[in-house]
């Protein structure tokens, strides 16, 4: 029964250094929020390739374009808002959407981002492969990319 054992198969591990990685490109256009955040936190974890491991960085970097024309459904553009605490008594911040959209669009796409990855310092590592930029001006022009498809 022993010898059965050991000739089973084993589950590939992706180890750190053999692993390819790629850039993809988004333009946040018309997009949902939610939904565009879903789909770039799976491909910063990697969890689109068939050789996925939870705890190896195996995960492309994305490059998000148009942050500033991304949206909402519903109220939600009306009734989100942001919190922040500065730390001392009374230091609480309610930043809306609207505000938050016109001043900082990238943060927006990013923080929705970072709410879907580990909050490990594998999560961290991840996010350093995020790049948004809130027009459609870049400076990753000779990156070599490929466009992610996302249901609008």
């Amino acid at each position: 029964m022993a010898g059965l054992l050991t000739n089973s198969m084993k589950t590939p591990v992706a180890k750190p250094e053999e692993v390819a990685r790629q850039w993809y490109f988004v333009d946040a256009e018309g997009l949902v929020l939610g939904r565009l955040a879903a789909e770039v936190a799976k491909v910063l974890r990697g969890k689109h390739k068939p050789n996925y491991t939870p705890h190896v960085d195996c995960g492309d970097g994305v490059i998000v374009v148009n942050a500033e024309r991304v949206r909402l459904t519903g109220k939600k553009a009306e009734q989100k808002t942001y919190f922040r605490h500065s730390g001392y008594v009374g230091g609480a911040k309610l930043i809306p959407f609207k505000r938050m959209q016109e001043r900082r669009p990238e943060w927006i796409i990013r923080r929705a981002v970072q709410g879907m990855l580990p909050k490990t310092t594998l999560g961290r590592q991840m996010l350093k492969k995020l790049r948004v930029y809130p027009g459609p001006e870049h400076p990753h022009q000779g990156l070599e990319t490929q466009p992610l498809k996302i249901k609008s």
